[in-house]
């Protein structure tokens, strides 16, 4: 188990690594905040699609379809069961700076984070499930979450499925459902793309931070109730739901790693659009991402141990 933690501690390392090539270059200027928002539109429109379109570029078979059916209902019902134990919190909370935080512990950065970890950790076998857990997310995330961030006049059927995490897993699903294979020619073009997430959703994540004020992060006790909240409590539980259910070890490793990562960095953005505590989201996001170096190996052990991995 201790070889694991290891394991799982240099992988995180590495990925904490390539944040720290993007905070330096920010700190430096050569990287401005002003580019920021275009790398992410680079990852968001094209190298996530690809990604997820190049994950799904698999052999189809009835027990792999069973297990991503049972993979999404367990995601769907995790996420709805959330979505009710954290209402109560925060509520002494400034309304604005409450409905932050609710939403930073409810919803993790699954897609620049998350897929990359489960990558590094348990290999492209397990991306699919990672897949599937971007797309309840995606749904949760674009009909709860705005509901709790904006209101329920905010919501957005076309924004729910329009998206791209939603079109390229539709494209990639569509691709694995039909049993067919993208010719070299594009297949290679669309892999190329995608192995391009990790390394820049890292820089971006690095940039970001570079313009947080670390002195205000530390000093605010209910950032970090929702950073333990989100990076202990969250994965603890997912592991101890889902261990009398016995789903398949790599299921079971997958869905408690991606319970454990750090705070979307959409929360920042939905603070900003819908006029709630842009600062507290920002804070949030910075220091769960930072506290993650220390909590993700201890969930990826502990996800092992409880999967019964050697």
């Amino acid at each position: 188990m201790v070889q694991y933690l290891l394991m799982v501690s240099s992988q995180v390392g590495t990925m904490f690594i390539m944040m720290a090539a993007g905070f330096v270059l920010a700190k430096l200027g050569k990287l401005t905040q002003q580019s920021v928002p275009q790398l992410t539109n680079l990852l968001l429109y094209a190298v996530l699609p690809c990604m997820l379109v190049d994950s799904l570029q698999i052999e189809r078979s009835p027990a792999l379809l069973g297990t991503m059916g049972r993979a999404a209902v367990l995601t769907a019902v995790l996420y709805a069961l959330f979505c009710l134990l954290t209402a109560p919190l925060f509520r002494r909370q400034d309304p604005a700076a409450g409905k932050v935080l609710r939403f930073g512990t409810l919803y993790g950065n699954v897609g620049f984070m998350g897929l990359p970890l489960v990558q590094l950790v348990l290999g492209d076998q397990a991306m699919i499930y990672g897949v599937i857990t971007l797309v309840v997310f995606n749904l949760y995330n674009w009909s709860q979450g705005v509901v709790l961030m904006g209101g329920r006049g905010q919501v957005s059927l076309r924004q729910a499925i329009l998206n791209p995490g939603i079109i390229g897993t539709a494209v990639g699903l569509t691709l694995f459902l039909g049993n067919s294979i993208l010719p070299p020619m594009v297949g290679n073009a669309v892999h190329f793309l995608g192995s391009m997430n990790t390394p820049l959703a890292m820089v971006i994540i690095g940039a970001q931070m570079a313009a947080a004020d670390w002195g205000a992060v530390f000093r605010n006790r209910s950032i970090l109730a929702a950073a333990l909240v989100k990076l202990v409590l969250m994965p603890l539980l997912t592991a101890l739901l889902l261990l009398p259910l016995h789903p398949e070890p790599v299921l079971y490793r997958a869905t408690v790693l991606l319970a454990g990562v750090p705070t979307a960095s959409i929360t920042a953005m939905f603070a900003q659009k819908f006029h709630q505590d842009v600062s507290t989201s920002a804070q949030l996001v910075t220091v769960t991402t930072l506290l993650s170096i220390l909590t993700l190996p201890c969930v990826g052990a502990l996800a092992a141990l409880l999967s019964g991995t050697p």
